[in-house]
């Protein structure tokens, strides 16, 4: 399948968590090995050649990152939502489109210097991205660049990422 048709596979769904708000599904590409096999190796392409660990972000970006680490063998940390991890490195609490949230980074999965990709389902306004960012940056990580599926342009975030290098599949 080439990556046209696979992107394609993504949903739309109104109103969705909250009346105004166009929630993109990615659960049908998600559900098409095909397509989820194509997106994969799609965004393993992004990850700069000197990455030694990926990042992901809860909860989509755990599969994508799990499935680009085993593409590309990197191991991936996973950067969750509070009260997941017995050992918490660092926390940061951040805004996001209709809400707050807060992640957290667990402790001894990566070290200073480390080169790490951040990856992600979707690019709203990058606060999630930019907390998950943020929290590496606090360990002492360099990350390298941050790839995605789906980039929301009319949100903008990345204005909120600032100089980080952003690689989206699709732009909408």
């Amino acid at each position: 399948m080439n990556l046209e048709a696979a992107l394609g596979l993504i949903g739309e769904v109104p109103d969705f968590p909250e009346p105004g708000v166009l929630f993109r599904d990615l659960s049908p590409l998600f559900a098409d090995g095909d397509g989820f096999a194509t997106v994969v190796n799609a965004l393993a392409e992004t990850v700069d050649p000197d990455v030694e660990l990926l990042a992901a972000v809860e909860a989509r970006g755990f599969m994508l990152a799990a499935a680009v680490g085993y593409a590309r063998g990197l191991g991936v940390v996973l950067v969750r939502k509070p009260g997941k991890l017995p050992a918490v490195a660092g926390r940061i609490d951040y805004a996001l489109e209709y809400g707050t949230a807060a992640l957290e980074l667990p402790s001894g999965v990566t070290h200073p210097g480390a080169r790490v990709a951040v990856v992600d389902d979707v690019l709203a306004t990058g606060g999630t991205v930019a907390a998950a960012c943020s929290l590496l940056d606090q360990a002492g990580a360099v990350v390298t660049g941050i790839s995605v599926v789906l980039e929301l342009a009319a949100l903008d975030g990345r204005a909120t990422l600032r100089d980080r290098k952003v690689h989206s599949l699709l732009t909408s």
